[in-house]
């Protein structure tokens, strides 16, 4: 069950048309993953997961590639998602003395037009929710209508 907080979304390409639709799985990184390699995708597709106020996650899966960002690794010590992702990505878990900073493959939507260091940039902005970031990446990969009618039916079911 997706809390309302909690927000994520597959989208691919069909026939050059982005499709949406809501990922059932919000909390368990392997599910998600299974989730976004299944048939309606073609196993190429990018999900956005946006976890609360706290950070959020955007995966791109080509094939068999798999790259994944985290918004602030920081949040690793808190939740086991974000712990996940730095273990699928065998990166190192935050000490107390590190700044909030984005990990992972943050260059993973520079075929889409979002360069490392723009991602780098959006995730490093405080002054926004992760909703509100991953709203920002939607308009950007030009499927922002979509994702605010997703994000508002998530909202009805309240």
């Amino acid at each position: 069950m997706v809390e309302v907080e909690d927000i994520g979304i597959v989208a691919w390409h069909e026939e050059g048309v982005w499709r949406l639709s809501q990922l059932n799985e919000v909390n368990d990184l392997e599910k998600i993953l299974e989730e976004m390699q299944s048939d309606d995708t073609n196993s190429n597709c990018i999900g956005l997961i946006s976890k609360g106020e706290d950070y959020f996650i955007a995966i791109h899966i080509k094939g068999e590639q798999v790259e994944i960002a985290l918004s602030d690794v920081l949040y690793a010590s808190e939740s086991d998602l974000a712990a996940d992702v730095l273990e699928e990505l065998e990166l190192p878990y935050p000490q107390e003395e590190d700044d909030a900073q984005p990990a992972g493959d943050t260059g993973l939507l520079s075929e889409y037009g979002i360069s490392a260091m723009e991602f780098e940039a959006l995730a490093n902005d405080f002054d926004l929710f992760p909703d509100e970031q991953l709203e920002a990446l939607a308009a950007r990969l030009g499927f922002v209508e979509q994702y605010l009618e997703i994000v508002e039916e998530l909202k009805d079911k309240e």
